[in-house]
This record gives C-alpha cells, structure tokens and sequence, in this order.
C-alpha cells in the first residue's frame, strides 16, 4: 500500500515537472524575436534628412576697437615751456591752447618786423604817388614795391614763430600721453603730449582668404562687446586690404559711430558679426554627418536598409550645416551617428530620423 502511494506522488510530481517545463519552452519561444527582426550584422544608426535652405549665413570675427584718429602734438619751435594747460584725459576742442613756450623773443622779432613793414609801406605809398605823377622813375618805384613785398613777408614769418609758441590740438579729443612738464626746454619736434578721438572708432579686424571675398565695402556689420552685455554697435566696412600676410589673412576695418552714454575706449576687443546676403538656396547636412575632411567629404547615404558611403562636394558652413555642391539629392537621408562601425554597403538598423 505504501509502496503505491509513493509511486502516485512521483507520477504526480514527474507530470508537474514536464507540464513546468513545456509552459517555459513555450513562454520563451514567444518572446524571442522573429529572425527578420534583429540581425547581429545590421549597424545601429540616426539619419537625418538632406535640407534645402537659404544660402544666406553670417560671419563671426573678434576685433579690436582703435581710435578713428590718434596723433601726437609736437612743439613747433624751440624754447622752454612756461606753462602747460592740460591734464591727462582732460578733453579739448580743435585749435585750443595746451601749452606755452618761452615767446619773449619771438615777440620782439615780430614788433620789430611789423615797425619795417609800416615804415616800408608808407615809403611804398609815397613813392606810388610820385611814380603816378611822373617824378620818379619805373625802377625806383619797383624797388619801394619790392622792398614793402620783403618786410610784409618777413612780418608774417616772424608773426607765425610767434603763433608757434602757442601749443595748440590739431584735432578734438582726449589728451592720453603726457611727455614734458613745465620748465621743459624743448625743441622744434618734440613731442608734448598725445590726443586719441574716440567719438568715432576703427574695428581691425583679420580676416581668412575663404571668407574675406564674401565682404563687400559699406556693408553694415552688427558690433557687440562683453563689456556691456545686450548692447548692439553698428558699423560699416571702410577697408577691404588688396593683399593678404604670409597666412592668408586680410586686414580689414570697420568704422563706427562710439556712443556717448557707453563709449568704448581704444583697446577694447568687441564681436563683430556680418550678414552675408544671398537669394539663392542649397541643400545641406548636419556637420556630424561628414566623414574624412572637408576637402575630400564623403557621408554615408542611408538606403533600403543599407548604408552607401558617397563622395560630396562641400562648400561653406553655416550653423552647424555643411552646404552641399554635388554628391547628394534632397531625398537622401544620410547617416549622423554609429558610423564608427559602418562600411560601404553595411547593412543597418534606424533607431531615430531627423
């Protein structure tokens, strides 16, 4: 009898056992992937769609701001300098006075010049009248002349070394260099102080051979600067250089109109960005897409599940896309990620679409 229950709980136990077996063949048999769903040769990609855009980009640069006009002020006579009239950073109009020199000299040269050429002149009158009466002849009357003609020079020269005691600013601006200070003897040359205006500023700028032949003078150019945020500059091109430096790049200058209420002073770097017009489209791919150079470009092209590694033609970049000469139609789809593991004709695996 025991002998037959235990034979019973075995069967029972051997039938559990195979039924347990058969439900997680089964379960995992319907839960594998069919053969046409996964393949241990396809790759793995994203793909983005070629595009079809407007051609029209900006161009980036970093300048520097220099003073539209920057000359140093020189004495023009020689002598000591009794008096200085500026301070540094002192501001000045045109024509006005910085700085004396020693005028006694050239005060009394001029006095007595201006006593000969009057002397002179009413000998002149004189003998006029008498040369229109006929009691003088031709040539004593062109003697007085050219006699008065001599003292009227010689008094203008020596009324222009007396105006030249007198230190005065070519241009208006700010006074940005001190060389000399008051007791100073100084000669004809010297250089008294420096004057920078900067209510006008030159941009300069270096810019690439690829780039530089998209500039046009007069084009109007947007200038920005970190030393006041949000704060937007316009300028425009006044200098294109017809020759580049032994790197292929070409200075250019911008002029711009400084602002009153945020100037900009001399040194200060500033971004300046140029709108590079242009009524024509093109088809481009994201930058991520190229593989090799930009001279020798090739992408892989995702198609019917397979991926064609084409040769392209780039032209420029504009925001992250690459602009395409030839190679590509606006219905590819080529691939931006996984092509570590890509050759030509690899089969692939879409994960994500552009």
């Amino acid at each position: 009898m025991k002998n037959k229950t235990l034979l019973t709980i075995i069967s029972i136990i051997a039938v559990i056992v195979v039924l347990a077996a058969f439900w997680l063949i089964s379960n995992r048999n319907n839960n594998m992937p069919k053969a046409d769903e996964i393949s241990v040769d396809k790759v793995t990609v994203s793909v983005a769609d070629v595009i079809r855009k407007s051609s029209a980009f900006t161009l980036d640069f970093t300048g520097t701001a220099y003073p539209d006009k920057e000359l140093d002020i020189a004495a023009e006579t020689s002598g000591k300098i009794v008096s200085l009239n500026f301070k540094l950073g002192q501001s000045f109009r045109k024509n006005d006075i910085i700085a004396v020199i020693d005028d006694k000299v050239a005060t009394l040269d001029y006095e007595s010049a201006k006593i000969d050429a009057e002397k002179l002149r009413k000998e002149f009158e004189r003998v006029e009248n008498m040369y229109k009466n006929g009691l003088v002849a031709e040539n004593e009357y062109d003697d007085a002349s050219t006699a008065y003609e001599t003292a009227k020079n010689d008094m203008n020269e020596k009324e222009k070394q007396l105006s030249n005691t007198r230190v005065t600013t070519s241009i208006p601006g700010i006074i940005a260099s001190k060389y000399v200070e008051e007791g100073t003897y100084v000669n004809a040359g010297s250089v008294i102080a420096s004057i920078v205006d900067i209510s006008k500023l030159k941009v300069k700028l270096n810019v690439s051979e690829s780039n530089v032949y998209y500039l046009k003078t007069g084009s109007t150019v947007n200038i920005t600067t970190d030393v006041y945020p949000g704060m937007e500059f316009t300028g425009k091109i006044s200098f294109i250089s017809p020759s580049g430096d032994d790197t292929h790049n070409f200075p250019v200058e911008i002029e711009m109109d400084n602002s009153n209420e945020n100037p900009l002073k001399s040194g200060t770097f500033v971004n300046v960005n140029i709108m590079v017009e242009s009524d024509s489209e093109g088809l481009y791919i994201p930058r991520e897409a190229l593989q090799g150079s930009i001279k020798d470009a090739e992408v892989y092209v995702a198609e019917d599940g397979v991926a064609h590694l084409k040769k392209l033609l780039i032209g420029r970049e504009i925001d992250g896309y690459l602009e395409v000469l030839s190679g590509l139609t606006e219905s590819d789809r080529v691939v931006i990620s996984g092509q570590v593991n890509l050759s030509d004709n690899k089969p692939i695996k879409i994960i994500e679409n552009k």
